[in-house]
């Protein structure tokens, strides 16, 4: 039986909204979910839709080991006592998320999950909490031994009752200030985010050529508008290439994703944060899923934030959650 952890993220946030809200109406069926984070946000949440608790407390990760399928809570010491207000950005939702994806990697690392979502955290307060990483990929990557460098930011529609094209987008830098991206657009960076990207769509079963974005408008315009394409982006695209990867580039950015939502590539490589995700959450804001490539374990997450205007209100949708445990249940079975 496989065991699932879901991180609650920012407690004051949409986290565990998301999660009761889910759960209450949806348990687990044949495989063990252990959730971390604190228990009180959750609990206060059950009292405002008026449902009964859902999972079963635990003192540690590692009691759910043998255990039945089900939903259990592991509360880092740290957090216990701790107030967590609803809709507010405060330090101490930041110290709930990096203590609760500390606790995460271990679990991951002791083979008791097999695969890790996390929910939305304010990287702001992150860092205020003590946490020096700009959000959840580097952390992990970080702790998880695999080093920034070494892996890929992807965000991809998902509706597992919907087989129609959807857009999956890989990115090459991912928050660093505009100013900065052309100086790290490079080309081992960009031919270790298309192998990444081509195992992960072989995991999917998924087939055709990945379309690689230009950075400079018109994709350079053969040079008259920058140099990167011809300097950078094309020898890494002929390298890929000649390793054996199906690749297409580089297309002008203003034009890829109309294809791309059409079908003609299965996943885009956008050379920047805004190029790759503006038009994949004009299209799939509430079914969008963030998979990070290159770690040891499976991990997703919602492609949203921490809501904090819509927490505790009930309005807020669970469609990018479910379609993020719907992925991690997926890829966590074809890792089997």
């Amino acid at each position: 039986m496989k065991t699932l952890c879901i991180t609650l993220g920012d407690p004051c946030g949409l986290g565990p909204e998301l999660v009761a809200r889910h759960f209450t109406r949806a348990p687990a069926i044949g495989e063990r979910i252990l959730l971390i984070g604190p228990a009180s946000p959750l609990d206060r949440e059950l009292e405002r839709i008026g449902a009964a608790t859902f999972f079963e407390a635990v003192t540690a990760p590692a009691d759910v080991v043998g255990r039945d399928a089900g939903i259990y809570l592991f509360e880092p010491e740290r957090l216990a006592g701790l107030d967590f207000p609803c809709g507010k950005a405060m330090p101490v939702g930041g110290l709930a998320a990096g203590a609760s994806l500390d606790a995460a990697v271990d679990v991951l690392k002791a083979g008791i999950a097999q695969g890790l979502l996390t929910c939305p955290l304010n990287k702001a307060m992150l860092q205020e909490a003590g946490f020096d990483f700009p959000g959840h990929t580097e952390f992990l990557a970080e702790r998880l031994g695999v080093g920034r460098e070494n892996v890929c930011m992807h965000l991809c529609g998902h509706d597992p009752e919907d087989d129609s094209p959807k857009l999956r987008v890989s990115l090459v830098t991912t928050h660093p200030p505009l100013a900065e991206v052309p100086g790290l657009v490079t080309g081992e960076r960009i031919l270790h985010c298309l192998r990444l990207t081509a195992g992960f769509l072989r995991t999917l079963g998924l087939a055709g050529p990945i379309g690689v974005c230009g950075l400079n408008p018109h994709a350079g315009e053969s040079g008259k508008i920058g140099r990167e394409e011809i300097e950078v982006i094309i020898p890494a695209l002929e390298a890929a290439g000649a390793e054996g990867l199906d690749v297409a580039g580089p297309v002008p950015g203003d034009t890829i994703f109309h294809f791309a939502a059409r079908g003609a590539y299965p996943a885009v490589l956008a050379m920047y944060h805004d190029q790759g995700l503006a038009p994949l959450k004009l299209l799939h804001f509430s079914r969008a899923v963030n998979v990070t490539l290159g770690l040891p374990y499976p991990r997703t997450s919602p492609d949203h934030g921490t809501g904090y205007d819509l927490a505790g209100t009930g309005e807020a949708s669970v469609d990018s959650f479910e379609a993020a445990l719907d992925m991690l249940r997926r890829l966590v079975g074809e890792a089997a």
